[in-house]
């Protein structure tokens, strides 16, 4: 067999070299629209007109990462939240990314409200929140037959230098590792803080003394003795959810959370049918499925 012709090894490589640059393109953004806003509180748009006048099709959803969401501004992502019902309880490991929005002076907000706490949480006045987020937390796990859920911490160093671990915390095994799992928190339906026209998914940590394995630092950090976190999350699609973060009924960050598995085996049928299993109450105003918008 002969060498192959040089057009035939040019052409070879062009269709290589085209197929590697599809790989490292960027996924086609969502096709969503937003009711129109301005900054002033004033001009906040009824949820219910957002829900009724802009509903997302399952495909646009089945597009949407947290990269996506990183990009849009605060109004943009409460309008998204909006418009999601809660969806299943989620049952497993679930991988968690933070998305920070700034507060009026331009901060971002979790550091203005952090640094307006008493007591030991004024530890964390000096440290660059938006930082130790990232650095600490990698994830939560939900068990859901429990009615509990932990936080996967892979790295106490920042904790113990600010003096909020004591001793050697212990690690539980999940998914044949060992990690932290701390910050307990009690999982069940209820009312956003948010959007009360149907229920979320509420993580609440407030009587996170109470839950089994409680351990007492850095545990009691997100506690009432601590920063009082009440995180609500409703599902964009089977395996991805969108959460919101409160420190004593104040809002400080969203943040997202997936599980490649459960979005690969149940997206066709999602985007097929725009169905889930909703586990808490849907609310009254019905959630409009549409077609995905044609290109």
């Amino acid at each position: 067999m002969g060498l192959p012709h040089t057009s035939t090894l040019r052409t070879g490589l062009l269709v290589l070299a085209t197929l590697a640059l599809a790989s490292c393109s960027k996924p086609e953004p969502p096709n969503i629209s937003f009711a129109p806003y301005a900054k002033d509180y004033r001009s906040k748009v009824d949820l219910a007109q957002v829900d009724y006048k802009y509903p997302i099709a399952p495909a646009e959803l089945a597009k949407v990462t947290p990269d996506y969401l990183a990009t849009l501004d605060e109004e943009q992502i409460d309008q998204i939240y909006a418009r999601l019902t809660a969806g299943p309880i989620p049952d497993g490991a679930f991988k968690g990314r933070i998305l920070l929005p700034r507060g009026s002076s331009g901060k971002y907000r979790l550091s203005e409200i952090v640094g307006g706490f008493a007591g030991t949480a004024l530890h964390l006045k000096g440290l660059v929140m938006e930082e130790a987020g990232e650095f600490l937390w990698h994830g939560k796990v939900f068990f859901r037959n429990e009615g509990v859920l932990r936080n996967r911490i892979e790295d106490l160093s920042l904790l113990k230098k600010l003096g909020l671990v004591e001793g050697e915390p212990k690690k539980m095994s999940y998914g044949g590792k060992e990690t932290w799992l701390l910050f307990p928190a009690k999982l069940y339906c209820g009312q956003s803080l948010f959007d009360s026209r149907r229920e979320s998914i509420i993580i609440d940590y407030f009587f996170t003394d109470e839950i089994a394995g409680y351990q007492e630092k850095p545990d009691f950090l997100a506690g009432r003795r601590g920063l009082k976190v009440r995180d609500e999350i409703r599902m964009i699609r089977p395996g991805f959810y969108l959460g919101r973060a409160y420190l004593d009924r104040g809002f400080a960050l969203n943040f997202t959370l997936y599980d490649k598995t459960t979005d690969e085996k149940a997206r066709e049928n999602f985007v097929k049918t725009g169905t889930v299993q909703e586990d808490c109450w849907p609310g009254t105003q019905k959630r409009t499925v549409v077609a995905a918008a044609k290109p």
